[in-house]
């Protein structure tokens, strides 16, 4: 059951290093300079925008056996490393909401319209195919989105300028890879292959 918890924390805070949403945040804390808003915008667009993708997952997860999952979900691990090794730009359509909207709402809207068919969304779709505890997914990827984005709203512009972003991306990149080599070893074994 923690592992329903866990290992999405941990896939999400590790595919969001480097994300546009991260890049979001960036903005976001500096354009408004208030850090608690926009933490409490990320947290409610990423609950509603992983509970949508959760709710798929679930429904995915009970049309496929264990076999096929493992590796649905071995190629999703190995496909959200290739794509965490390219970096993600900032598209300016997804940062002009109005500022009279106040930190909290942009952040809300623009948080959620960013996530949107993004590989945080992707994996939580694949995790609550994987894992029964649909509500222990939801709050796991949750968590693993302030993991990578609270210290970056709170650290503001001095913190992201100097991170090694390039070897960051390779370690989450090879974690994926490990992560995607262990659903392959489990659908074998599921298979019974193994």
């Amino acid at each position: 059951m923690l592992d329903s918890l866990l290992v999405p924390t941990g896939i999400v805070a590790l595919a969001e290093i480097g994300d546009k949403t991260q890049l979001l945040a960036l903005i976001l804390a500096a354009r408004f300079r208030k850090p608690w808003p926009i933490i409490a915008g990320i947290v409610a667009a990423t609950l509603a925008n992983h509970a949508a993708a959760g709710a798929v997952g679930a429904w995915v997860g009970g049309l496929f056996s264990d076999v096929v999952l493992h590796w649905i979900l071995a190629v999703s691990f190995a496909a959200t490393a290739l794509w965490t090794l390219v970096p993600d730009k900032i598209d300016d359509d997804e940062t002009t909401t109005a500022k009279s909207f106040g930190p909290f709402l942009t952040t809300l809207i623009a948080f959620f319209l960013a996530e949107i068919g993004d590989k945080t969304q992707i994996a939580t779709v694949m995790l609550a195919a994987q894992y029964p505890e649909l509500w222990l997914v939801i709050i796991g990827t949750t968590l693993g989105m302030l993991l990578a984005n609270v210290p970056v709203v709170l650290a503001g512009n001095f913190a992201a300028d100097k991170l090694p972003l390039t070897l960051i991306r390779r370690l989450a990149a090879t974690a994926f890879f490990i992560l995607a080599g262990i659903a392959i070893y489990k659908a074998l074994q599921a298979s019974g292959m193994v």
